[in-house]
């Protein structure tokens, strides 16, 4: 059915429900999996008031961060694969919002089955479906299925 499944996850506890799911999923039917995480993109203004407190490049210090973010993210992703025996790789994408990244991941993978959780961690939002699942669901080109 499945061959190569995409896992999106921000690493919060729905995030996880996501990637448990897919998991499971991609075990069953023998799919491949690729776990994706995104980091959102830092905006001009915090740009603006940080590279006035710091001499250094804050740009850099924040793409430094938001790699230090994602690893942990990605290596449980990973572990948590190799210990039910699926296939997977990882990918962390830095200053796009979540559904882009999800979307053009999927794409490049080849990934013909999206798995994410109903929200993650962005405000308001969160209390009904989430704006970036509600996006994904709206311009991906294939199936999603969404973890509550």
């Amino acid at each position: 059915m499945y061959k190569h499944i995409l896992i999106g996850t921000d690493g919060s506890e729905l995030g996880d429900r996501a990637l448990t799911h897919g998991l499971a999923l991609a075990k069953t039917v023998g799919a491949r999996v690729t776990v994706v995480t995104a980091t959102e993109p830092w905006s001009a203004l915090d740009m603006a008031m940080e590279a006035r407190k710091y001499a250094s490049n804050p740009l850099l210090q924040f793409e430094a961060m938001a790699a230090d973010v994602a690893k942990p993210i990605l290596d449980a992703a990973m572990t948590k694969a190799k210990a039910v025996g699926v296939a997977c790789d990882v990918a962390h994408v830095p200053n796009r919002h979540a559904a882009d990244a999800i979307i053009e991941t999927a794409e490049k993978a080849g990934a013909d089955l999206i798995v994410m959780g109903s929200h993650g961690r962005r405000g308001i939002n969160r209390l009904i479906l989430g704006a970036q699942a509600y996006d994904v669901l709206s311009r991906c080109k294939v199936p999603a299925l969404i973890v509550r």
